[in-house]
């Protein structure tokens, strides 16, 4: 198996699991065969942080370098067993063989062992990765709402969405954090409102008084991807951390516009900015 030592934090966008994806086709071998140790400051190699949408593009390109040196180097242990040229030689995640006689081969399991006797280098790679261009992630959203014109309510009956992030290599944390951001762009468009008292005091400093949507008051929201390839990223991938945010509030502001009529210009998205603003258009 293979140690993944890696220094991004799995925040809940799933980068264990993605970056064991990338080791494993890189190296050829069952995810199963990665082992992967998560942040420890004690031990974890450095990494810029799990922010700004770096994961999955920066610190899977470090994880694809990582792997490229490190099956050269098992190429060249292999050959060195084999006693041929490293040039004619192959490794197929299982084994180095000579590419004039497939026979010719001896296992990883056997290149392992020899690694770990005195004198040979460690089967070991380390390497870093930062990309001079950032790639934006594109996406676009569409809202249903329906507005009680006597009180001004906004219900959000249904929200679609199609998002590039390039490449997508894991399809259900893909989609999990489109939805997780979506519903967080919901909660900035209709529901969280931070209030200050004349002397500068947050008024609604608790989840007693500031109000997030819970899974009763979010609608059915559809999620498809639109994939793409970035020649830049791992495997043509793209981030997807911050976009899905950004699309929720202009949406549901369109959607109240189309539905009444009025167009609101702050966030959130008040029962009685509406009101206002219907008595203002009559």
């Amino acid at each position: 198996f293979y140690s993944l030592l890696i220094g991004a934090s799995d925040m809940g966008t799933g980068c264990d699991t993605i970056l064991a994806q990338m080791a494993a086709d890189c190296m050829d071998c069952d995810i199963n065969n990665i082992v992967v140790y998560g942040v420890d400051t004690d031990t974890s190699p450095y990494d810029c942080g799990s922010y700004a949408s770096s994961t999955t593009y920066v610190t899977g390109m470090a994880v694809v370098k990582t792997c490229e040196v490190l099956r050269r180097k098992i190429t060249a242990a292999g050959a060195k067993i084999l006693g041929i040229n490293e040039d004619n030689a192959e490794f197929d995640g299982a084994y180095v063989y000579s590419q004039g006689d497939e026979q010719l081969r001896v296992s990883l399991k056997d290149i392992a062992n020899s690694s770990m006797c005195a004198n040979n280098d460690a089967l070991s790679a380390t390497e870093a990765h930062s990309s001079p261009v950032s790639p934006p992630p594109f996406m676009a959203g569409a809202a249903e709402v329906e507005v009680d014109t006597l009180t001004g309510h906004v219900t959000l009956v249904d929200y679609a969405s199609v998002v590039d992030c390039g490449t997508v290599i894991n399809t259900n944390l893909a989609r999990i954090q489109a939805e997780g951001g979506i519903v967080q762009g919901i909660g900035m468009a209709l529901y969280e409102d931070i209030q200050y008292s004349d002397d500068g005091r947050m008024r609604n400093n608790s989840f007693l008084q500031y109000k997030l949507p819970s899974r009763l008051d979010i609608c059915d929201i559809k999620v498809e991807f639109a994939p793409s390839y970035e020649k830049s990223g791992p495997f043509g991938a793209k981030s997807i951390g911050e976009v899905v945010i950004n699309t929720p509030a202009p949406a549901i502001a369109e959607a109240v516009y189309n539905a009444v009529g009025v167009r609101i210009t702050e966030l959130p998205i008040k029962s009685e900015t509406i009101l206002n603003a219907l008595k203002h258009k009559k």
